[in-house]
């Protein structure tokens, strides 16, 4: 069963680059948005296993990394090709995260 790797500023920087096609869950333990869409993050991980690799960041232990990929709001799920950011979605919208996935993942064909 695939689970979302923790990302920390010891292998976040590894992680998107060293993966082809990576989404980023941005949360805090505060965030009740945060707390819904986690399930469906974790869900992601078992779909689409093999082709996307899954982590998540708490912001409130890795602030430097939050502000240096540009989160202003969480939750924030940005997805990266190659190390580069392609795509994201903001809030609790599990319907956009699906899309976004499916969208990438159909584009590497």
């Amino acid at each position: 069963m695939a689970e979302p790797a923790v990302l920390t500023k010891e292998n976040f920087d590894g992680f998107i680059r060293d993966h082809h096609l990576v989404l980023v869950d941005f949360w805090a333990s505060w965030c009740q948005p945060c707390r819904m869409i986690a399930p469906h993050v974790e869900k992601a991980a078992e779909a689409y296993e093999g082709k996307v690799h899954i982590g998540k960041l708490n912001i409130e232990d890795e602030a430097d990394i939050a502000t240096r990929q540009q989160v202003m709001s969480i939750p924030a799920l940005y997805l990266y090709r190659d190390g580069k950011r392609i795509d994201k979605t903001i809030g609790f919208n599990p319907k956009a995260l699906l899309e976004m996935l499916d969208r990438a993942v159909e584009q590497d064909g």
